[in-house]
């Protein structure tokens, strides 16, 4: 049976409650974004491959079409599953399509065997692979390019989780970027937080208790250093010094911090010793898991190429893992607001991925060294983009505007000189902001809640 969630009935004075009928409730599935992506690509291709984080809802999502699973770490099955295939790596393969093969890297042998079938069947919609990390490519003979298609899943998002009342679409902004909108969020900085340290795992959901519900990011925190980071390439590594690291990367989210930043900060205890190598292996290897997805800058010359800011902006798969890594909770937030401003940031980020995870979509930033920034790019797959500001309050938003505003004028000034390679105007200039209401400035530049947004 898949995994089912329970349903948010209301937002409560301090957070969600859920309803009477909960055994009911429980069995319900909260449909993703991912949903309807995973059914685009098994229409379009042999075979999906789901990549993300673990925890994230991979199987479940993946449950909800396929005909037959294969779960490769059923430990009651794994065995025969692992004979079958030392024998023939296709007879896994036999049963209803699409067939799902759950944790597929297990046997990485299955991956050549699937683009083969595929092949030979010269049929879409065949298989579904899911996991948590990637394979060592040496063991894969064939790249599957036009078989298997790959999309990545993040945790949920708040649309996802009932926790945004999804007033203003992101993509009927795109197709009207002159529309007018209203919407007033349900969701206050208190709340918006929690949900923050919470992270979008859909385990914390069917949770009653807000204890319970913040021990999932931790636990998550902690496997990661202990078990997983060792386990996905083979190297063993130091649990303290992948504590560390991660440390290190949560006290510099959402900043541009230089690796010799990142790796001076981890030395400084005198704790343990961790030369440049070693700590692009831990970093590599928490990239591999998904954990670490550090967002590059958006370059154009609107100045000069010698003034881009090209670090790339330190991010985690859900900002929960930051929270956990330092230490820290919903009541010490409360009185750090400069710091929850950065785990802010890291909150819109994941809910503009989610909600724009199609194929050729990605995100980026813009900084230079005069000051001038937009928090997140926002590029889709046809040439349109969006500047993204992410203010938590509303003393920030004129700020804001005022960086996008300039950001755009430069770009218009830029093309009046240069013919042959104009750059695109923005086609929105967005404040995402933990504020309550949301609604189309003067100057076009929308001011929305995040908890009012949805794909």
């Amino acid at each position: 049976m898949p995994q089912k969630y329970a349903m948010p009935l209301r937002m409560s004075e301090n957070h969600c409650t859920f309803a009477p009928n909960f055994n009911k409730r429980f069995m319900e599935y909260l449909k993703r974004v991912a949903d309807e992506q995973l059914k685009d690509r098994l229409n379009a291709f042999g075979a999906v491959l789901i990549e993300g984080p673990k925890w994230c809802g991979k199987t479940t999502t993946a449950e909800q079409i396929a005909a037959s699973v294969i779960k490769l770490q059923d430990t009651r099955m794994r065995a025969q599953y692992m004979a079958a295939i030392a024998a023939n790596p296709a007879l896994l393969l036999s049963g209803k399509t699409p067939r799902l093969i759950d944790e597929w890297q297990d046997a990485p042998v299955l991956w050549d065997t699937v683009r083969t079938v595929v092949d030979e069947r010269a049929a879409e919609g065949q298989f579904i692979l899911t996991g948590s990390n990637t394979v060592d490519k040496k063991e894969i003979l064939h790249s599957g390019n036009g078989r298997i298609s790959s999309m990545q899943m993040l945790p949920m998002s708040l649309w996802e989780s009932k926790e945004s009342n999804g007033m203003i679409s992101l993509c009927e902004l795109f197709d009207n970027p002159t529309m007018e909108i209203e919407a007033v969020s349900d969701i206050d900085v208190e709340q918006l937080i929690f949900i923050t340290c919470r992270g979008g795992w859909p385990a914390t959901l069917r949770l009653r208790d807000d204890k319970s519900k913040l021990m999932v990011a931790k636990n998550y925190f902690a496997t990661v250093c202990s078990q997983d980071i060792s386990r996905v390439d083979g190297v063993d590594r130091d649990e303290k010094l992948a504590r560390m690291i991660m440390r290190s990367y949560a006290r510099n989210i959402s900043t541009l911090a230089k690796k010799t930043t990142l790796l001076a900060d981890v030395s400084a205890s005198e704790e343990v010793d961790c030369s440049m190598n070693t700590f692009d292996s831990y970093v590599k290897a928490l990239e591999r898991l998904f954990v670490i997805q550090d967002i590059n800058a958006w370059c154009p010359a609107v100045r000069s190429k010698d003034v881009i800011r090209n670090t790339p902006k330190r991010t985690f798969c859900d900002p929960s893992v930051a929270v956990a890594a330092m230490q820290l909770s919903p009541s010490a937030l409360l009185t750090q607001l400069k710091t929850y401003g950065f785990l802010f940031e890291q909150l819109c980020i994941r809910d503009l991925k989610a909600y724009t995870s199609d194929i050729d979509t990605h995100v980026g930033y813009y900084h230079d060294r005069y000051g001038l920034e937009a928090d997140v790019v926002l590029h889709l797959g046809d040439g349109r983009y969006a500047l993204v500001e992410c203010k938590l309050g509303s003393n920030e938003i004129e700020e804001g505007a005022g960086h996008l505003l300039q950001l755009k004028k430069l770009i218009v000034e830029h093309n009046k000189t240069e013919k042959q390679n104009p750059i695109r105007e923005p086609d929105l200039m967005i404040i995402l902001t933990g504020g309550m209401y949301g609604y189309r400035r003067k100057d076009g530049v929308y001011i929305i809640p995040l908890a009012c947004l949805k794909p």
